[in-house]
């Protein structure tokens, strides 16, 4: 009895972009910024130059936010965040910052995780935050950070 045997050879990637209807040539920081968008946990996506790409609509409102994040600094000078010293309530001094996780998960190109204060529309709100690098191929193209609120 004859048997026939047939091999296929196919990108397994692009097999599972197509069945869940991602566009292979859409980067990395755009789906992330696409999920976030839509999130109902407290989350953002910054690029490598630690510009937000995208916000949760929750985390907008916890900080407060009068207008769109999108596209502004995180931190400096017109920073969407205001990270604050947990002993005095002062803005932290620069070198403390870079040590937050969405800024070390950039830095590092690790999985970051810590604890932030941050001035929210209620006061000061503490918030246990966990970033992961987002990578396209080899290169860092930002981050994705969720913060859980510390009661």
């Amino acid at each position: 009895m004859p048997q026939h045997v047939e091999f296929s050879i196919s990108d397994p990637h692009q097999l599972r972009a197509q069945a869940r209807s991602i566009d292979p040539a859409e980067s990395t920081l755009d789906r992330w910024g696409a999920t976030v968008d839509g999130a109902a946990e407290p989350c953002l996506v910054v690029d490598a130059d630690a510009v937000v790409v995208a916000m949760s609509a929750s985390f907008e409102e916890m900080l407060g936010l009068a207008e769109s994040p999108v596209s502004r600094p995180l931190l400096d000078g017109d920073g969407v965040l205001q990270v604050l010293d947990f002993g005095d309530g002062k803005p932290l001094e620069k070198t403390e910052v870079a040590r937050m996780p969405p800024l070390l998960a950039l830095s590092s190109g690790r999985l970051a995780r810590g604890l932030v204060r941050i001035r929210c529309a209620t006061g000061p709100c503490t918030f246990d935050a966990i970033a992961t690098p987002l990578i396209d191929g080899s290169k860092v193209m930002g981050s994705l950070t969720f913060f859980s609120a510390i009661q």
